[in-house]
């Protein structure tokens, strides 16, 4: 087969996907908690390279999220188009999330979409482990990526991260954590909210909010942090 190129189809992906995977990456990522039923054993650092080589399709990347494949469904979050993507695909992708890593990537994807928000508000209100997690996900890369957006869209949203902070379900708190931290780092002005969120739940007798507030804390409090929000503020 030809080196991957753009006029590649969604089958031809995933048959250099199959010819390239190992049963030694496949235990490695079981390791780090990936759902590996599906996965043909490549990692990250083999994809991404590979995304850019074929480039944004978003037809090709619908035939790629059903061939229910991993691998093929991490190169279709690469490689969609944000701006044809509609909020009903994202309903309909949301329902197939099984692994925190297809979570957290596709996530990314749906953050570049301009129905972002209402994304956040459903999904959050989802009892779906991994759908919940996506909204808080959502959140977190919002906050580093969406730079031209106003601090108080990320204000507004602090209340929901309190809100859903008793969820004790591994992966869902640690999307908590994560949206919180990126919240607060992302400008001073953001700072002395989401620290004293983080506070308050570090004060919690609740056990998962306890858990998220201190590492919060923990992080916001970091000498390295706030002298790069000084920094960028002026």
């Amino acid at each position: 087969m030809p080196l991957p190129d753009p006029s590649w189809s969604a089958d031809d992906i995933v048959a250099h996907l199959r010819s390239i995977g190992t049963e030694d990456n496949r235990a490695g990522m079981a390791r780090f908690g990936i759902n590996t039923a599906s996965a043909l054993g490549i990692g990250n650092s083999q994809l991404r390279p590979l995304a850019r080589k074929l480039k944004r399709n978003h037809e090709r990347s619908l035939l790629l999220w059903d061939s229910g494949v991993r691998e093929a469904r991490l190169i279709a979050a690469f490689t969609s188009e944000p701006k044809k993507v509609d909020i009903d695909q994202c309903r309909c992708w949301a329902a197939d999330f099984d692994s925190w890593e297809i979570v957290d990537t596709v996530a990314d994807l749906f953050a570049e979409t301009p129905f972002w928000r209402e994304l956040i508000d459903e999904f959050a209100e989802d009892d779906r482990e991994f759908v919940r997690r996506t909204a808080f996900a959502m959140l977190a890369w919002s906050a580093v990526h969406l730079k031209k957006e106003p601090d108080t869209t990320f204000l507004a949203y602090l209340p929901l991260i309190e809100n859903h902070a008793g969820d004790p379900r591994n992966f869902v708190r640690k999307a908590f954590n994560w949206a919180l931290r990126q919240i607060g780092k992302r400008s001073m002005s953001l700072h002395a909210p989401a620290l004293a969120l983080a506070e308050r739940l570090a004060a919690s007798s609740d056990k998962t909010a306890h858990w998220i507030g201190k590492d919060a804390v923990k992080e916001l409090t970091d000498a390295k942090q706030l002298a790069r929000l000084a920094a960028a503020k002026t």
